[in-house]
């Protein structure tokens, strides 16, 4: 109900003005959302409460595509029956007398009293709720390994992963910390379990080994060939790690060593010797590359190391400086460092001339190394650069349409520059600056009545109406500021986020759109496509045999053919898709909030639906339940303030037994210079108040907060707050919490009526808490209605500042900033949604003494008739499928301060009728799992205080992805469909072996014998060795991730080959001098060239667009310098000899190799 000074006054004065007061548009909040400052402020007087009952609630509709994590719940819970419970409430003290034996001592209710557990129920409209389809495994999605499960985020504070990578027997991910792997044997394991030898978040995730702490890891790239890991870190260092990482020798037993608790405070656990032998690894080689973060990294088709980083820097570090350092003993890990620095060859000082450089200086997004031409695609925000992996020379750029650029760039002071021309140019269009938009609301009206006279007809307005139009005249003047500084800085639809090669030697490129563009080889436009007809950002790819996976903002991932159809499309996650890695039989998805998933690479096939009935057959073995209380207190203060004792009596003794307390506050503060700073402040994303934060001290005190519950999060719009409080012993359950507010007063643009809610994540359940204010009095029926439409509609949650921890940035890669909608779930989305508040329905066909009289004779049922809010959700016109019990209290508007029993009601010259404003509302998609176990008012003062026993069915993960193994193992069906999936097209090779004299050219022809599978190649060198005499022994030492050495050109070196077709690869000797040519990593000049014979050995990779192992073929390649032939003037008179007959270099014309091996990532 409102406070009594407020209404008092605004009820008669003024309503002209209300009703013409302009709508005007509402700010956009999609990042306003934090919780409120650490202020105090001084204490004010306060008032007092009541509580109220609930019933379950029957289920929704379903929906077919469920953006959450949770796979399962449970709908055979036994649930009793609650029965509703009214107690006298506790007096809260300074402001309550004592209940009076009428009001609250009567043990005998009235026709409308008792404890009944009927209840009211929004009669029409109830698909405004979306119930997720949940079920034992997701039947909206292919069955997923849940190698990590999604971690709370409270947990992740300084470990959150930011990208993945597959190694053949690993999952490498780069996390705020360092970097950590599992092992694809065991990925099948359970995890630690809570107290276990990791951090809270990852108790459920299958065994991993962690690093070091380094810096945070922005990028990864495999290297196959030499077992290493390379990562990017913000520090601008690439660091090195063995992915042959063993544990150290165990420790001895009983070490102690301190766990984190992930922000819960825990104390240190003692740890066996299990955990010494988990201790961190660390990494090998590392090297300062740049001055800035290290944003991508690839390597070439010839084996050298390519990193982007900020303001457009590309550097390039030749293979043999990092062999070189590789090869030098730990002791010298600085001279290592030292000798790859020192090599860098800087690709953009490269294309500089005149200080105009040829390529753009925003942020590189991303390196693409195409190993069929031996180029590299190098991603910016809006364009692209082409350049030739074994010149080195830039070949083309070219924008996001595909036409060619001539760029003229100043470099980085010209684009200082500019950007300062810029900023000045919005700040004179927009008017003001950030801090000009906050001092405005205070500013503007003492501007416009400087040099006026008041007439006589504003002076009669009275001090409520001036106040409006100063309010109103302040949020006008901080939208127009925030607009027009907005519109100044408006990011282009279309920028690149992704970029990928498919086997047939496409590009594909995604935006921050949705659209995906497919580009050739030598970056002409083919053709685009939008897939999901939304503006939903494309965050990754990845690829394996024919198909394409596409991982988009919104936690959906694509699979798609290389003509770009649609093949399968479901939703993943409920954050965004951060990465894609394809390794040992799945893809694996890695989600913002640090979860990981595998996907078969099978789906969809028939194994899917086995898993589904397998997985259903075993609920009861991974199935948990557990149970809580929810205490939702909500309180008008009236811009009171209460005594601690008074507190204390209220929650102190109510939330004796209860998990999580929810209070919801109106009118902690409700001046007009108040009302006009907090708008003012929420449209700069600011909130909260120095009396804001004194209630939740006190709140806080009153619960026993640090000892007995913990803040988990609130929220303030002007003079509406709701915060959340967690009994620590559930803490480790809790988490995820977001805030959201709507305004709803003075043309949606001012918070003294709207609504604050707070979602939080318990176990499986999604729950949101909905504080609400509705506009007032007896008519304003349709305003109220329309008040809960705007706020259900137009709330939305994003992450505020996590309590008592430092900042953690979300789990979003910072090389996407910006780049994506941030992906908000509805009120609609959640398992559990609780409207409460002072709602303002008042009774209607009534007179005040009738009113009076019923509520004396606790005679409730005939007023519940006249209840203008169960009319309205009989009707379905409001608060559509959400239910609230039977009244059993008396109504709770309108009081007098420290006036005792009936005599409390307003008994004035208005006279308002008795009224029960105050409500609790919810709705459980789950049914049978929340009973509203007791609900209390006390009549002298309007606080309402719902009790909810909630059950919550839950999945242990762990156990889960055992029963997953399992079933994958010793299912025959599987198997034998497995098997079916690992055949591989039948090929030949026409040679296993070429000799190549200086510019020699030979024909390597690969075909494939099947007549129905298309056969996907890929050819990579397994090593070099050099021989200086006949009779040496080959010792084959590879290049970076099985690069060629720079001598040979093999083209193409990767393709999709039609059934019953063969394609012939061109095997050329290149004579390659330069300057720059190192050798055992120091410069050389060219007549220094190594003149020894060499042998490269070719491997031919085959697999089927669809099999899940792959067969190999080896080739020897020689390179014969039988005639010392290099002269001075060689590198300018070289010139491609003739094609050699490749029968001449082959004892076989039909030679084949029938090695097979599980699928190389």
């Amino acid at each position: 109900m409102d406070g009594g000074g407020n209404e008092n006054k605004i009820e008669d004065e003024d309503k002209q003005a209300l009703a013409a007061l302009s709508s005007v548009p509402s700010p956009h909040r999609a990042k306003v959302h934090s919780y409120s400052q650490q202020l105090r402020g001084e204490k004010k007087p306060y008032r007092q409460g009541r509580k109220h009952s609930l019933d379950g609630i029957p289920a929704g509709g379903s929906r077919p595509l469920s953006s959450s994590d949770d796979d399962f719940s449970n709908y055979s819970l036994d649930e009793e029956e609650g029965a509703l419970d009214l107690k006298p409430f506790t007096p809260l003290g300074e402001f309550v007398a004592a209940v009076s034996p009428a009001a609250a001592g009567s043990s005998s209710p009235g026709p409308g009293g008792g404890s009944g557990s009927g209840s009211v129920s929004g009669g029409k409209g109830e698909a405004i709720f979306k119930v997720p389809t949940r079920a034992a495994v997701h039947p909206g999605r292919p069955p997923c390994l849940e190698l990590r499960p999604h971690p709370l985020r409270e947990t992740q504070v300084g470990k959150f992963l930011r990208n993945i990578a597959c190694t053949e027997t690993q999952l490498w991910a780069g996390q705020e910390s360092g970097v950590r792997f599992w092992r694809f044997d065991r990925i099948y394991d359970p995890g630690c379990g809570l107290g276990g030898k990791v951090r809270r978040g990852d108790e459920d995730a299958a065994p991993f080994q962690e690093s070091a702490s380094t810096s945070p890891t922005f990028c990864l790239m495999v290297d196959a060939a030499n077992g290493l890991v390379w990562s990017g870190h913000k520090d601008g260092k690439i660091r090195s790690w063995k992915t042959d990482q063993h544990p150290p020798a165990a420790a001895a037993a009983g070490e102690q060593e301190a766990v984190d608790g992930g922000g819960g405070g825990q104390p240190p656990q003692q740890v066996d010797a299990g955990a010494a032998a988990n201790a961190p690894f660390k990494e090998g080689l590392s090297w300062q590359a740049h001055k800035g973060p290290v944003l991508s990294m690839v390597m070439s088709s010839y084996g050298d190391l390519w990193s982007g980083s900020e303001g457009g820097v590309i550097k390039i570090w030749p293979w043999e400086s990092i062999e070189k350092s590789l090869s030098l003993k730990s002791e010298e890990k600085r001279m290592a460092a030292l000798l790859v620095e020192r090599s860098a060859i800087d690709l953009r000082s490269q294309v500089t001339v005149n200080g105009n450089c040829s390529i753009s200086s925003s942020d590189i997004k991303c390196l693409l190394s195409d190993n069929i031409r031996a180029k590299l695609w190098c991603a910016q925000s809006m364009t692209f650069s082409l350049w030739d992996a074994r010149t080195k020379e830039l070949l083309r750029v070219f924008n996001i349409d595909g036409q060619t650029e001539n760029r003229v760039d100043g470099g980085e002071k010209g684009q200082q520059q500019q950007q300062q021309q810029e900023s000045g140019q919005a700040g004179e269009e927009g008017g003001a600056t950030p801090q000009d938009a906050a001092a405005a609301p205070a500013e503007k009206p003492a501007k416009e009545g400087k040099g006026k006279s008041v007439n006589k007809k504003e002076k009669g307005q009275g001090f409520l109406q001036r106040s409006r139009n100063a309010i109103m005249g302040a949020a006008d003047a901080v939208r127009r500021v925030a607009t027009r500084g907005t519109n100044a800085f408006v990011e282009d639809p279309k920028k690149t986020e992704a970029i990928v090669m498919t086997a047939d030697g496409m590009v594909w490129s995604g935006c921050t759109n949705g659209l995906i563009i497919q580009w050739d080889g030598n970056g002409n436009r083919v053709q685009d496509f939008n897939l999901l007809n939304k503006n939903t950002a494309v965050q990754c790819f990845c690829t394996f045999g024919a198909r394409i996976y596409v991982g988009y903002a919104s936690g959906i991932i694509q699979m798609l053919d290389l003509e770009g159809h649609l093949l399968q499309m479901w939703v993943a996650h409920s954050n965004p898709v951060l990465k894609l890695a394809v390794g040992k039989g799945y893809i694996y998805s890695l989600a913002s909030h640090g979860g990981i998933r595998g996907w078969s690479t099978l789906s969809p096939s028939p194994i899917d639906q086995i898993l589904r009935s397998e997985l259903a057959g075993k609920e009861a073995t991974y199935t948990r339940k557990d149970q809580f209380r929810v205490l939702i207190g909500t309180w008008n203060v009236g811009q009171g303030r209460p005594s601690q004792e008074a507190m204390m009596s209220w929650l102190g003794s109510t939330a004796g037994d209860v998990g999580i307390v929810v209070v919801g506050l109106q009118e902690v503060d409700m001046g007009a210079g108040f009302l006009a700073m907090s708008a003012a402040k929420e449209t700069v994303g600011l909130e909260g108040s120095a009396i804001g934060q004194w209630w939740l001290d006190n709140i806080g005190r009153a619960l026993g907060e640090g000892s007995v519950f913990e803040r988990m999060g609130s929220r303030q719009l002007a003079g509406l707050l709701v915060s959340l409080w967690v009994r620590k012993n559930m803490r480790q359950h809790v988490g995820d919490v977001d805030a959201g507010a709507v305004p709803c007063g003075f043309g949606r643009a001012i918070g003294n009526k709207g609504g604050v809610g707070l979602r939080i994540r318990v176990r499986d359940r999604i729950m949101c808490f909905v504080n609400c204010h509705l506009a007032a009095h007896l008519e304003a029926v349709n305003r109220r209605n329309a008040d809960f439409d705007h706020i259900y509609r137009n709330m939305v949650f994003g992450k505020p500042t996590i309590p008592n921890a430092a900042g953690g940035g979300g789990g979003s890669n910072s090389n996407n900033n910006g780049s994506s909608e941030d992906t908000k779930p509805e009120l609609s989305d959640a398992d559990m949604v609780v409207f409460f508040g002072d709602f303002n329905y008042r009774l209607f066909g009534i007179s005040y003494d009738e009113a009076r009289d019923f509520v004396s004779q606790r005679s409730f049922d005939w007023l519940r008739e006249r209840d203008q809010l169960r009319a309205e959700m009989k009707a379905g016109r409001v608060f559509q499928g959400m239910h609230e019990a039977i009244i059993t209290f008396p109504p709770t508007y309108k009081f007098e301060r420290n006036v005792p029993g009936l005599g409390g009601y307003d008994s004035g010259e208005k006279k308002r009728i008795p009224a029960w404003c105050d409500r609790v509302i919810f709705r459980d998609t789950r049914p049978g799992s929340s009973t509203p176990s007791q609900c209390e008012c006390s009549l002298e003062c309007p606080v309402v205080s719902a009790v909810i026993h909630i059950q919550v069915a839950h999945t242990d993960r762990s156990v889960r992805r055992q029963e997953f193994g399992e079933i994958l193992r010793t299912n025959e069906k599987i198997q034998s469909l497995l098997e079916e999936c690992r055949v591989v097209p039948e090929t030949a090779v026409s040679t296993n072996s070429i000799a190549l004299q200086n510019q020699d050219t030979a024909i390597l022809r690969i075909t494939n014998k099947s007549a129905a599978d298309k056969v996907v190649f890929r050819i990579y060198c397994e090593g070099q060795a050099n021989f200086k005499d006949e009779g040496d022994e080959a010792e084959y030492r590879a290049r970076g991730n099985h690069g060629f050495p720079r001598w040979l050109e093999v083209t193409p070196a990767a393709g999709i080959i039609k059934p019953d077709n063969s394609i012939e690869v061109s095997v050329h000797h290149e004579e390659f001098h330069t300057l720059e040519d190192l050798v055992d990593g120091i410069p050389q000049n060219w007549w220094c060239e190594d003149t020894r014979d060499k042998e490269v050995i070719l491997v031919v990779v085959v697999q089927g667009s669809g099999s899940t192992e792959v067969a190999t073929h080896r080739v020897h390649v020689r390179h014969c310098l039988s005639a010392k032939t290099l002269r001075a003037d060689s590198k300018s008179g070289s010139r491609r000899g003739q094609k050699s007959d490749p029968k001449q270099q082959s004892g076989s014309s039909d030679a084949t190799d029938d090695s097979r091996s599980s699928q190389k990532p």
